[in-house]
């Protein structure tokens, strides 16, 4: 005679047991409402256990998300959705939903926007930067002037190595605002720290997107140091594709509206 299975309750119980000690509450929460609910019409085992874990597949991934965009360091929430493309008449949306797909990501290319201050160059960065987070992407937001000062604080310690792991290691690495602060300027070393963030990302073919409000002709000036520029330059066009913004800036139009509106009572 075969072995006799153990009753449907003792089996039940096995797995509550099994899953708690497998850390799966998704699954356990999901096991306990299909339970509840009954089985429904045409069900198999085979449909109850994808139920369970698609359950826990799909919370795992949203929390998987939420820990990549806390890692980024994203100064504020932004989304392609909430950029005004009308009101922005130098950018075509056609253009930028083709970044959003993130294929310059995956294929290790950089993206480097230029514009005035206030034209939403840092919004399409960080946008995109929370796609990438969504697609399981290692994704890391720096300004220029904090990451350059981050570096040169270690430079007494011997720390460098260590300070530049998290900017060479991330899958996608945002820098912001290049040319925007006066503190990039303070160290003479700071070309040389920049390339030393992205040669290796070059070389490993990460992508890396830049933004900034000074011609990338006017590179070497801003940083005093042309000869550091060039190469800093050359890998970044290389593997780069850009996406210039010629239009007016959002901040300026929100000061004049706000200075042009006439106060309640008037």
């Amino acid at each position: 005679m075969g072995r006799k299975n153990p009753p449907a309750e003792q089996i039940l119980e096995q797995i509550r047991k099994s899953l708690k000690e497998l850390h799966l509450k998704a699954m356990l929460e999901g096991l306990e409402e299909n339970i509840a609910a009954g089985p429904e019409e045409d069900d198999t085992r085979y449909h109850l256990l994808w139920r369970l874990v698609e359950r826990e597949s799909r919370q795992r991934r949203e929390r998987a998300v939420q820990r990549r965009i806390k890692e980024a360091r994203f100064p504020a929430y932004k989304t392609l959705d909430d950029f005004d493309f009308k009101f922005q008449t130098g950018l075509k949306q056609e253009r930028v939903l083709e970044f959003a797909t993130l294929d310059f990501v995956r294929r290790g290319r950089n993206l480097l926007i230029a514009g005035m201050s206030g034209t939403g160059k840092s919004h399409i960065a960080i946008s995109l930067g929370y796609l990438a987070c969504a697609a399981q992407h290692r994704v890391l937001y720096t300004t220029s002037a904090a990451m350059l000062s981050a570096l040169y604080a270690t430079l007494a310690s011997h720390e460098l190595p260590r300070a530049l792991r998290p900017y060479i290691a991330c899958d996608l690495l945002i820098i912001d605002e290049v040319g925007l602060d006066r503190v990039e300027r303070v160290h003479v070393q700071d070309a040389q720290l920049f390339y030393k963030v992205i040669s290796p990302r070059y070389e490993t073919s990460k992508s890396t997107i830049i933004t900034s409000n000074i011609p990338w002709e006017s590179w070497g000036k801003h940083f005093g140091d042309d000869i550091a520029t060039v190469p800093i330059l050359d890998r970044l066009v290389h593997h780069g594709l850009t996406l210039t913004i010629d239009g007016p800036s959002y901040r300026a139009a929100e000061h004049q509206r706000l200075n042009t509106t006439k106060p309640v009572g008037h």
